[in-house]
């Protein structure tokens, strides 16, 4: 499985080791909720009257049904192997290690506290930062997973359109295009629709 694993990740170009990459994913299962949650516990009883009522099932996940988890294992395993440190942010824009605090401090770059700080790849840009990030950061909802901002991030959106074609926030931006939409979209995060 070892070799598999690891051609996989190559094609993925994704540069770590298999064995490495597998204790990202039993640290990201871990994080996550309980194997078999209760959802019924979420609710109160008039709530969960109401959806019952409506034909929703709140039971626990059978054993024999797909493990929903998975997918977010996964995806957030990818984001915590291609995340920089402070040091390694520091060297790509040549600035000290305190920049790079101060500039996660000021909400100018983004990231996440696991053991250090973890600053996810998308918003680097060769020597730089994607263009327009700081105003795209600050419109950001202080309440959101860096891995839902990582899945906006690199969703083409049908309001930012290149060559006729739905882009990516990220691709929005490195293109030149106007920070401010993507802002306007990114303040949506976790709003009812």
């Amino acid at each position: 499985m070892s070799v598999a694993l690891e051609n996989i990740l190559a094609k993925a170009g994704l540069k770590v080791d298999a064995n490495e990459f597998l204790t990202l994913v039993e640290d990201a299962a871990r994080r996550l909720s309980p194997p078999n949650p209760d959802p019924s516990h979420y609710f109160s009883a008039d709530q969960r009257a109401a959806l019952t009522d409506v034909g929703l099932d709140l039971s626990p996940r059978r054993e024999d049904e797909p493990d929903f988890r998975a997918r977010t294992v996964a995806a957030h395993a990818v984001l915590a192997e291609g995340a920089f440190s402070v040091n390694e942010a520091a060297k790509a824009l040549g600035v000290d290690d305190s920049r790079i605090r101060h500039r996660l401090k000021e909400r100018r770059l983004t990231g996440w506290k696991d053991g250090g700080w973890r600053l996810p790849a998308w918003q680097f840009a060769g020597s730089g930062v994607l263009p327009g990030l700081e105003v795209v950061l600050k419109a950001l909802p202080d309440d959101q997973p860096a891995l839902v901002v990582a899945a906006f991030m690199s969703t083409p959106q049908a309001d930012l359109v290149i060559n006729d074609q739905p882009a990516t926030p990220r691709q929005w931006l490195l293109s030149g295009g106007d920070p401010d939409h993507v802002a306007r979209l990114i303040a949506t995060l976790g709003t009812p629709l």
